[in-house]
């Protein structure tokens, strides 16, 4: 999408300080940290819900959370960490492109489930 802010930054036509990068997604800090490290999974595709997912999305999405455990060192995993998955405006979805919000580096005080 030519409008969708993720998808320049994984253009690079807006730059941005990338972590980690593979086929499948780039790893960015968060401009507006909910933990001590917050960090955001970025999906090389562009859809906004699981529900606009491809069967190619879904391996793509199963990859993605298959390499962040992987990453604990860079991350700073070691200790547990939380992942998120806002999904439309009323969850909180800001950027109409799915990422997965990775929280980590404290106890988490708000335990939803």
């Amino acid at each position: 999408m030519k409008d969708c802010l993720f998808c320049k930054f994984i253009s690079r036509e807006i730059p941005t300080n990338i972590l980690y990068e593979d086929d499948n997604m780039i790893i960015i800090r968060d401009i507006a940290p909910q933990a001590k490290n917050h960090y955001l999974a970025i999906s090389k595709s562009h859809f906004k819900l699981f529900a606009d997912m491809t069967d190619s999305d879904a391996e793509m999405l199963k990859n993605m959370l298959k390499t962040i455990p992987t990453l604990e060192g860079l991350l700073g995993l070691e200790n547990g960490y939380r992942i998120v998955v806002n999904q439309g405006d009323d969850a909180g979805q800001t950027v109409p492109h799915l990422h997965i919000h990775i929280l980590c580096g404290q106890k988490m005080e708000w335990h939803p489930a």
